[in-house]
């Protein structure tokens, strides 16, 4: 069997807080408001990955009306939602996904958070791909409010 998911996300930026992607410290001036660390790459894929699953999304797993959840890491919640899919029998085949921002730029953090995804989802990082694009000022996040994420998986099983 094969399934594909598809997860989205989006944060406004917010003073006082640092700003992680893809489970990887971007130094910039302001970071994103969430009940969690507010990592938007994380929460698409996480969102992806129960998606083609068959299970419920990240906001059921992880309310943000639970206080245990409250700073938490989403490196952490994306292991959580590795070892929920292979009781389920899944493996990952693919995770495609982009950045959607006007600021900072993400090109050099790319790497980074391709192998922090790839060791957390204990799969190769040639089975990820990241991209980063702008909305060309449009919108929102175009004009630098804040920052989305859309990711696509693939599980086997």
């Amino acid at each position: 069997m094969i399934r594909i998911g598809q997860g989205f996300d989006v944060h406004p930026f917010a003073k006082g807080r640092q700003l992680h992607i893809g489970g990887v410290h971007v130094p910039y001036e302001t970071g994103l408001l969430g009940h969690s660390d507010a990592d938007v790459l994380l929460h698409a894929i996480i969102d992806a990955l129960l998606g083609a699953a068959g299970l419920t999304d990240i906001g059921h797993l992880f309310p943000d009306t639970d206080e245990l959840y409250q700073g938490a890491d989403s490196v952490g919640l994306l292991a959580k939602v590795i070892e929920k899919i292979a009781q389920e029998s899944f493996t990952i085949s693919n995770i495609d996904c982009t950045i959607l921002a006007e600021k900072p730029k993400m090109q050099p953090y790319l790497p980074a958070m391709k192998l922090v995804i790839a060791n957390t989802c204990h799969i190769q990082p040639e089975q990820i791909n990241i991209k980063a694009t702008t909305m060309e000022q449009m919108g929102f996040i175009g004009r630098g409010e804040g920052i989305g994420a859309l990711a696509v998986a693939l599980l086997e099983k």
